[in-house]
């Protein structure tokens, strides 16, 4: 027997296709448009920059003449400051996401710091660069240096790091934690062998995000006073130092054409070095994701 549909059913299944035909030709929109603006970005960047790509570009130090400046001095100032700011927010923020997770008793202390922690995601960059000045630099003595810079970029990314561990240790079943305590196992041994091995995926794509802005930020250096022009390589932690976005700015600032040229193609060594970054915690990630086969 067949079954026919109601004249007013037909019209109200039409209309929600459709609805999803127009909202998925607006969806298919948006990426195109995001997506020819990157191009067009990215070509602009090609076009201007790529000829100054060289080794002698990388291997030199900045100039008044355009034509002889190169980026060795910010490209490892932002290598040491990230490499600061990541080992040190992560490793402050896994463990205060372990310790949130795993041991804080659920009460409105707990609450009041989860909150807070969400609200320092979201503080202005510049805000934290201020910090950094009253308490490494000047409270701590450090100076305007390459530890400085770490550390107050460190503070910049622990947030994203905390919320982002505490999702990936949140998201690992309850009964994992209960099958280690029935065979024995203290919550130590349980967090350190099986918790945090399966949420290290997670937590790495978190850091990835992190270094990513930590690599990118010039608001809280310049802030605490990283200098715009620095003729010498950094050689340890207490040394002055600059980082690309910095010197990109300060190229760009000028009126030569060279120099514009030259903060294009130290545009491109910026994203060469993000992209580098981020593809090796990819694969440390995919690494940790993989399972052993039963």
């Amino acid at each position: 027997m067949a079954i026919i549909a109601h004249p007013d059913f037909k019209r109200h299944m039409a209309r929600r296709q459709w609805q999803g035909r127009a909202f998925h030709a607006l969806c298919l929109m948006a990426v195109g448009v995001a997506l020819a603006m990157l191009v067009l970005l990215l070509g602009y960047l090609i076009q201007q920059g790529v000829s100054r790509v060289s080794w002698d570009f990388i291997n030199g130090f900045p100039s008044r003449n355009p034509d002889e400046a190169g980026i060795k001095a910010a490209l490892l100032g932002s290598i040491y400051v990230v490499l600061i700011a990541a080992v040190v927010a992560f490793t402050l923020g896994v463990g205060a996401a372990v310790y949130l997770e795993e041991y804080a008793s659920r009460n409105w202390r707990t609450r009041l710091v989860q909150i807070n922690i969400a609200n320092l995601a979201g503080v202005p960059s510049i805000v934290y660069g201020i910090l950094g000045l009253e308490i490494f630099v000047r409270s701590l003595g450090l100076g305007r240096s390459v530890l400085a810079g770490g550390l107050t970029m460190g503070l910049l990314v622990l947030p994203i790091i905390i919320i982002a561990a505490q999702e990936a240790v949140r998201a690992v079943p309850r009964s994992v934690r209960e099958g280690a305590y029935a065979l024995g196992a203290t919550r130590w041994q349980a967090i350190w062998h099986l918790v945090l091995p399966q949420a290290l995926p997670g937590i790495l794509t978190g850091v990835i995000l992190a270094v990513s802005r930590a690599l990118g930020e010039t608001a809280p250096l310049i802030v605490m006073g990283a200098l715009t022009f620095v003729p010498f390589a950094p050689d340890g932690p207490f040394s002055r130092f600059t980082v690309l976005p910095i010197q990109i700015f300060n190229w760009i600032s000028r009126p030569q054409a060279g120099f514009h040229q030259a903060a294009a193609a130290g545009i491109i060594v910026l994203l060469i070095l993000l992209l580098a970054m981020n593809a090796g915690a990819i694969l440390l990630r995919n690494k940790f994701q993989r399972r052993p086969e039963a």
